[in-house]
C-alpha cells in the first residue's frame, strides 16, 4: 500500500478510458485540456502535501482495516478527532489553492454508505458492508479519488421519482441479474468527476416503497461502459485557452463540474452496497448531507485568500489606512472565522454510529452550511468593494502586453507608485476570478447549493431544534405549572 506522487496521480489519469465532451466534441486527453487541468492539478496537490512531512499529520491516517497509513480522504472517520482533523484539512487546502480540490465529496459519501450499510446488514441479513470494505480496501491500496455522486437531474420537482413521466430522471436500476445490477439515470453537478476513478452513487433523497428501483447504492469506475461524462460551463473559462496568465486570477488550479450519464451500466454485486431497502435511503442521504456540510470549511481557506487579496488591493490602491477599509476586513475576517467555528463544533460533537464510523453533529452541521449559504455572498461583497471597479473593467494581458498599447496601461492603472501596475493587476483579476469568474462556482454558487440549498439545512435545523424540550426549560424558570 503506497502513496502516491501528485505526478503519479495523473498518470494513472492518462490510462483511464474516460468518455468526456466539452463544447459538442469528445475530448480525446482530459490530461492536457487547457480548461481541465488546473482542476487536475488542485486534486494532485492533494497527493503532494501527503507526502510532505509538514502536511502529512493532516493528509494522512492509519487505515482502521489494515493499520497502514493512508491519505485521509480514503479513510471511514474512527474519531471526533479524525473529524476535526478533516476540517482544518479543508481550510488548509482552500489556502493552497483558492478553489475546489474535489475530493471531499467522495469520502462523505465513503462515510455515509459505511455507516449505513452495517445497519441494513443487521435488519436484512444482507453483506453490504463487506462489500464497502472491499472497495475501501481497494481505494486505499491503490490511493485512488472517488467521486461521491448523489444528486440527481431530478425533473418534475413535485413527483417522486417512481411518478416521473422519464423514469431514468433519477438514476435506477432496470434490470437485476445473477451477477449484478444494471442502472440508467444521470448525476448533476459531480465536482471532479473527471479527475476520479470510481464514482460512487447514492439515492438522492428519502423514498417509500414503490420507488424501491431507486433506492441504490454502488460504485464503478469512471470509465465503464455506459458512462457518459458531459463538462460543464464556468464563466470565463474560455480564458484558459487564451495561452495569458494573468486574466486567469488563479492560473495553476481550479474545479470542474459535470453531467455524468448512466446508460445501462452495469454494476457487479460485490460493488453494490444498497439494492431496494426504501427507508435506508434517507439515512444516506441525511448522513452524505451532515458530513458534507463541515466539508465547506474548505471556503473558509479560500475566504483567508480572498480577505488577502482584498487587503493587498487596498495597499495597491493606497487606502488601507481608512477606516472603513479596516472595519470592512475585520468583518469579512468576522464571517469567515464564523464558518470555521461551527465547521470544528460538529465535529468535536461527533459521535459513534452503531458500524463504529463517527459520525458530526448533525444540528451544528447544518448551522455551519447555512452559514455557508450567507457569508461567502458578503465576503465577496465586501472584496469587491475594496478592489474598486477596476477589478473588471481593466484590460486584458495581450493589451498589457502589446507594444503599440501596452504603455498606456502600464502609465494609466498605476496606483501606489512603489507597486509595480502589473501586481495591482493581478490582485484584481484574482478578487474578479473568486467572485464572478472560474473561482466563484466553488466559492460562491457552491457556497449556497453544494451539500443542500438553504431551505435543506432549515429543515433540519426545525426537525432537530428540540422546541417542546425548551419550551420546557423556560416553563420551569418561569415556574408555569400545567
Amino acid at each position: 500500500m503506497t502513496l502516491r506522487t501528485g505526478k503519479e496521480y495523473i498518470e494513472s489519469l492518462r490510462k483511464l478510458n474516460l468518455n468526456v465532451y466539452m463544447f459538442g466534441e469528445k475530448v480525446e486527453c482530459p490530461v492536457e485540456h487547457p480548461i481541465i487541468v488546473p482542476s487536475m492539478n488542485a486534486v494532485a496537490l492533494t497527493y503532494d502535501l501527503a507526502l510532505d512531512p509538514l502536511y502529512e499529520g493532516l493528509m494522512t491516517v492509519k487505515s482502521h482495516l489494515t493499520g497502514e497509513k493512508v491519505n485521509l480522504y480514503n479513510h471511514v472517520f474512527q474519531s471526533t478527532s479524525d473529524l476535526v482533523q478533516k476540517v482544518k484539512r479543508q481550510r488548509m487546502l482552500g489556502q493552497k489553492t483558492a478553489c475546489c480540490f474535489q475530493r471531499c465529496v467522495g469520502q462523505d459519501a465513503l462515510n455515509a454508505v459505511y455507516s449505513t450499510a452495517y445497519e441494513v446488514d443487521q435488519k436484512y441479513g444482507t453483506h453490504y458492508l463487506d462489500n464497502v470494505k472491499e472497495f475501501l480496501l481497494y481505494v486505499q491500496k491503490e490511493d485512488l479519488v472517488t467521486d461521491g455522486a448523489m444528486t440527481d437531474t431530478k425533473g418534475d420537482r413535485g413527483l417522486s421519482p417512481s411518478k416521473q413521466k422519464d423514469p431514468d430522471l433519477y438514476l435506477r436500476v432496470v434490470e437485476r441479474r445473477e451477477d449484478g445490477i444494471v442502472v440508467n439515470g444521470c448525476k448533476a453537478h459531480q465536482t471532479g468527476i473527471v479527475n476520479s476513478h470510481e464514482v460512487l452513487c447514492m439515492p438522492t433523497i428519502a423514498m417509500s416503497e414503490e420507488d424501491k428501483d431507486y433506492a441504490v447504492s454502488f460504485s464503478v469506475p469512471t470509465d465503464s461502459p455506459g458512462i457518459t461524462i458531459i463538462y460543464g460551463r464556468q464563466s470565463c473559462d474560455t480564458r484558459k485557452l487564451e495561452g495569458t496568465e494573468i486574466d486567469l486570477g488563479n492560473s495553476e488550479f481550479g474545479g470542474h463540474e459535470a453531467l455524468v450519464v448512466f446508460d445501462h451500466v452495469f454494476v457487479p454485486n460485490n460493488r453494490i452496497f444498497l439494492d431496494g431497502e426504501t427507508e435506508f435511503a434517507g439515512m444516506i442521504v441525511e448522513r452524505f448531507a451532515g458530513h458534507h456540510r463541515p466539508s465547506y470549511a474548505c471556503k473558509v481557506g479560500v475566504g483567508d485568500v480572498l480577505i488577502g487579496a482584498a487587503a493587498l488591493s487596498a495597499d495597491y490602491n493606497g487606502v488601507q489606512k481608512a477606516s472603513h477599509i479596516k472595519d470592512k476586513l475585520i468583518e469579512m475576517t468576522h464571517l469567515n472565522e464564523t464558518i470555521f467555528s461551527s465547521a470544528l463544533a460538529c465535529s468535536y460533537e461527533g459521535v459513534k454510529t452503531p458500524s463504529g464510523a463517527y459520525l458530526i453533529d448533525l444540528m451544528l452541521a447544518n448551522v455551519c452550511k447555512q452559514n455557508v449559504t450567507r457569508f461567502p455572498y458578503e465576503i465577496g461583497r465586501l472584496a469587491q468593494d475594496i478592489a474598486g471597479g477596476i477589478m473588471v473593467s481593466q484590460p486584458s494581458e495581450k493589451d498589457f502586453r502589446s507594444k503599440e498599447i501596452g504603455h498606456y496601461i502600464e502609465k494609466y492603472l498605476k496606483g501606489v507608485d512603489s507597486v509595480p501596475t502589473e501586481s495591482r493587476m493581478r490582485v484584481m483579476r484574482l478578487i474578479e476570478n473568486l467572485t464572478l469568474g472560474t473561482g466563484a462556482v466553488g466559492y460562491i454558487t457552491e457556497s449556497m447549493h453544494g451539500a443542500g440549498s438553504p431551505q435543506a439545512q432549515r429543515i433540519m435545523i426545525g426537525r432537530l431544534g428540540n422546541f417542546e424540550h425548551k419550551k420546557g426549560l423556560a416553563k420551569n424558570i418561569a415556574k408555569i405549572k400545567e
